[in-house]
């Protein structure tokens, strides 16, 4: 008989095809045009894949996907019940689901009768099994929902951006700022323009994991990096797990758009 795998096992078959970031962008109240913005700066050739988490009327039809569809070349989906996630693809719920990212592939899930956070529920499924390679991006909405997602990505080592005062409605992104767990602050044309860089950048190229395995290059470059934290705060980071303070390493430079351990040091 066919065993089902465990979640475990899911998360461990995702991150194996994981060779690209997933961006998932999170909207409500006011948060369409912060959309279309963005779509519109992008470049169609980033290498990442775009989730678009829209709260939804569950009674009608969606028009987001032809919307969408004219704001960029990339070709645009709305997502059915189970679709392996592209590069260079956005892809939409649809209304009256939830959604989450399991072996590479996208989910719907029946929407639960009690508070709907369907944000929170696709971003933390994003940090499950993408970990480094999360981006998760809060637009214009009402409540919080994208607080608890965009804390789950923050600490599987993902980047988080949220909305400046652009936002028409700015409780989600503020719920998300001042809970501390926003990377970046900007408004729709910078979040265009801080993806194409992040897109473009060595480090992006390849899962995260991967790059924590530093070559003989960048040693000295992060012994020398590692000699101005102890001074500065007398903590000596070689006794700590290489690859976890690589990966942090990274990660910030991914956020500065540093291209090496020498000119992040």
């Amino acid at each position: 008989m066919a065993t089902t795998p465990s979640r475990k096992t899911e998360k461990k078959l995702d991150s194996k095809s994981s060779t690209f970031p997933v961006v998932a962008i999170g909207a409500s109240a006011g948060g369409l045009e912060a959309v279309k913005k963005i779509l519109n700066n992008l470049s169609v050739d980033t290498g990442m894949a775009f989730v678009i988490i829209q709260h939804l009327d569950p009674t009608h039809e969606s028009l987001l996907t032809s919307i969408l569809s004219k704001q960029t070349t990339m070709n645009v989906v709305e997502v059915t019940e189970h679709i392996r996630v592209d590069p260079n693809t956005v892809y939409i719920i649809p209304p009256g689901k939830d959604m989450a990212i399991l072996d590479g592939h996208l989910t719907l899930l029946p929407r639960t009768l009690q508070l709907n956070m369907p944000i929170d529920k696709f971003f933390i499924s994003l940090a499950e099994v993408r970990g480094e390679e999360a981006i998760g991006v809060v637009l214009s909405g009402a409540a919080t929902d994208g607080t608890l997602g965009l804390k789950a990505i923050k600490e599987a080592g993902g980047l988080t951006i949220a909305q400046d005062e652009t936002a028409k409605f700015q409780s989600m992104p503020k719920s998300a700022i001042a809970e501390g767990v926003v990377d970046m602050v900007l408004n729709p044309k910078e979040i265009a323009g801080e993806l194409i860089k992040i897109g473009k950048h060595p480090f992006a190229k390849k899962n995260l994991s991967e790059s924590s395995e530093v070559g003989n290059d960048d040693y000295e470059d992060i012994q020398g990096i590692f000699q101005q934290l102890k001074k500065k705060t007398g903590v000596d980071f070689n006794f700590y797990k290489a690859a976890s303070i690589n990966r942090r390493m990274i990660r910030r430079m991914l956020i500065l758009n540093e291209p090496t351990f020498k000119a992040y040091g």
